[in-house]
């Protein structure tokens, strides 16, 4: 794979691999994604229904997180990318996770892909930059293009939702997995319009809200006892 596009030394696809591996320590585990407030609410009962969860959230925060990460692989600022996640998050329960998992997601990738950019962003957000950023970095740092960033995004945005709702309703994992499987073209979709928004610059990225996940992630918040931090 060349380095042009991202002036990173070239990677291998199967970096890729590792970075959306589910099981890359990167805290994605102890994270729904929304899909325990979706169940508590009755919206998400089945595949069906997780089904139609996963294409509203891949279609709405997963496209806007795949933007931002592909913008950071491009090498746009990724301190004016934080920024922008910022704008781009109006919950405060939502940033604060997005912040929380940027760390735990640095804490991995200084261990496997560790940059000059990576640290310059630690220096200047103590307290964590947002998830999708730490990961476009990350990918620029393995090597692999900004598209490659979009797919780990988008793939994240839905394989997390999918794996807690057979942790939260007993769903059979191969119902669960064929969900991710009927949605595939439609990552596809997404993560190539995250990436050709990327390489038009900032003012192109997507900034598509999911008010609903929003108010949950709110209440969730608020929930004296859960299983997932959101």
């Amino acid at each position: 794979m060349a380095a042009g596009e991202t002036g990173a030394p070239a990677g291998s696809r199967a970096a890729l691999l590792v970075l959306a591996d589910g099981r890359f320590p990167a805290g994605g585990h102890a994270h729904s994604g929304g899909a325990e407030a979706a169940v508590k609410a009755g919206r998400v009962r089945d595949a069906a229904t997780l089904e139609t969860f996963c294409r509203g959230r891949l279609h709405t925060a997963g496209l806007t997180a795949a933007g931002l990460a592909a913008a950071a692989a491009a090498g746009l600022d990724p301190l004016t990318l934080d920024e922008a996640a910022d704008a781009r998050t109006p919950s405060p329960a939502l940033r604060a996770a997005a912040r929380r998992l940027g760390r735990q997601l640095t804490r991995a990738v200084r261990a496997t892909w560790p940059s000059p950019e990576l640290e310059a962003l630690v220096a200047a957000r103590p307290r964590g930059a947002h998830q999708p950023i730490v990961l476009g970095l990350a990918a620029r740092a393995a090597g692999l293009t900004a598209l490659d960033a979009a797919y780990a995004a988008v793939y994240e945005s839905v394989s997390g939702p999918a794996t807690a709702v057979v942790r939260l309703l007993g769903l059979d994992p191969f119902d669960a997995t064929g969900v991710l499987a009927r949605l595939a073209p439609e990552l596809d979709a997404v993560a190539a319009r995250a990436a050709a928004a990327a390489s038009e610059g900032l003012d192109a990225l997507p900034a598509g809200g999911a008010p609903l996940l929003d108010i949950m992630a709110e209440h969730h918040a608020a929930w004296p006892v859960r299983l997932f931090a959101t």
